[in-house]
């Protein structure tokens, strides 16, 4: 029988994380200070990270060790699959191969933990009490919830108010998991009270949920670090295991991605899966089309400029040289949450300017008939955010049957839809809007 399923042991599990700055053909502007706009150093970061996390941030290492107690973690879902899509191949009557590799079977069901697990380690090796973050559609949160708990943190989650109010269950997962889930933006801090004030009817944005999570750290004493779902570079890194076991279960398949497929927002999930792959290529090996797929109404890639800005709203953080609508951008309330925001990785906006990558925007209508599409062929339900890469997917397999060639496709399902199924009954009641 012909096999579906590709399956690394836990003994597989990479034992490094891969670091693209290494390879990178021109290194990336450094973060600016947000009053002097001098350079950062590593002393800058020390009231937001923990010293570590600070060295990955600034280190030029291409393999940097996972500590034993990181892969004890990762050991209850990790290796993930790697899938052939063989059902949605025959629907699509495609020559293509079809790949897919299935994060939504770790707890948080994405992508999220593979960072999360290692930033709870490294604060608490610091003693660190407490962790403060955002979260768009509560996969960071949730993740950041859990890792906390495995640590013995405390999780302090400011969550966009529009995802807030659409995902009450994703909140209560974020709750079981132990953290406090507050609806940005809040009264509890300075840039919270500011946006209310602007605009009492704030929907929110991920760069305004940021600037509240940066300030409740800063101002805490000493006592509270802050930590990130995605954007900076030791998050790719973390995420770049996906990648990694992408390489060898490619092996298995005896076969090698033509098209490396993800979806963007902030770009870690993107860059996990894409970065070992444009590694490779970048260290002499075998091309792959990489496509950063984003939403039309968060163009961060296709249609913002690349220059310095500020990661949050009320310009609390480094600036970085990065694809950026701006950060006072607030974008449609879409039910991608995670991809709600105006910036994107510095790593995938260089390679975007040196035409490594390419990036496609496309609405959530088409999205989400793609999700259902995949669904029903495959039996997994995508969440709104893996839609994208799902999109893009089916679109160049059909382009595949247009020409005749098979042609190897690989993209990142970054996650499940259970705790979005309010927007599979919206789209099914034809109450999205593109």
């Amino acid at each position: 029988m012909p096999q579906t399923k590709f399956l690394l042991s836990e003994a597989q599990i990479p034992t490094t994380w891969y670091n693209v700055v290494a390879d990178l053909p021109k290194p990336l502007d450094p973060m600016l200070h947000p009053g002097t706009r001098e350079p950062i150093t590593p002393a800058d970061l020390e009231p937001l990270f923990p010293a570590e996390l600070i060295a990955q941030e600034f280190s030029t290492d291409r393999e940097i060790d996972i500590p034993g107690a990181v892969i004890d973690v990762y050991q209850q879902w990790r290796p993930s699959p790697l899938v052939r899509a063989r059902r949605l191949e025959k629907a699509l009557d495609t020559p293509a191969r079809i790949y897919f590799k299935n994060e939504g079977v770790s707890p948080a069901g994405s992508h999220k933990p593979n960072t999360a697990i290692p930033q709870a380690y490294y604060n608490k090796q610091a003693g660190v009490e407490r962790l403060t973050t955002e979260t768009g559609a509560g996969q960071w949160g949730s993740s950041l919830s859990l890792a906390c708990q495995y640590f013995g943190l405390i999780c302090e989650v400011y969550m966009v108010k529009v995802s807030y109010q659409q995902k009450p269950y994703r909140r209560g997962l974020m709750e079981t998991f132990g953290a406090s889930v507050t609806a940005s933006p809040s009264e509890r801090t300075e840039a919270g009270r500011a946006a209310l004030a602007a605009d009492p009817n704030s929907p929110g944005s991920l760069g305004l949920a940021i600037s509240e999570a940066v300030e409740a750290a800063v101002k805490s004493g000493g006592t509270a670090k802050y930590a990130l779902g995605s954007v900076l570079n030791h998050v790719l890194m973390h995420q770049s295991i996906i990648g990694k076991e992408a390489l060898l279960q490619m092996e298995l398949a005896e076969d090698y991605p033509d098209i490396v497929i993800g979806a963007a927002g902030g770009g870690s999930n993107f860059g996990g899966l894409a970065l070992p792959f444009l590694g490779e290529q970048l260290r002499g090996g075998r091309s792959v089309r990489a496509i950063a797929v984003e939403p039309s109404s968060c163009p961060t890639l296709t249609e913002g400029t690349f220059e310095y800005d500020f990661g949050d709203t009320a310009g609390m953080t480094p600036l970085t040289k990065m694809h950026t609508l701006g950060h006072t951008f607030v974008p449609p309330s879409i039910h991608a949450g995670g991809l709600r925001y105006h910036g994107m990785s510095p790593i995938i906006s260089q390679l975007k300017e040196l035409d490594y990558l390419e990036a496609r925007a496309v609405p959530q209508t088409a999205c989400f008939e793609a999700g259902v599409t995949f669904a029903r062929n495959e039996g997994i339900v995508p969440a709104p955010e893996s839609t994208h890469a799902v999109r893009a997917a089916i679109d160049e397999a059909l382009a595949c049957k247009e020409s005749g060639e098979s042609k190897s496709i690989l993209f990142s399902l970054s996650g499940h839809g259970h705790f979005d199924m309010q927007a599979y009954i919206d789209y099914f009641a034809g109450k999205l809007q593109d």
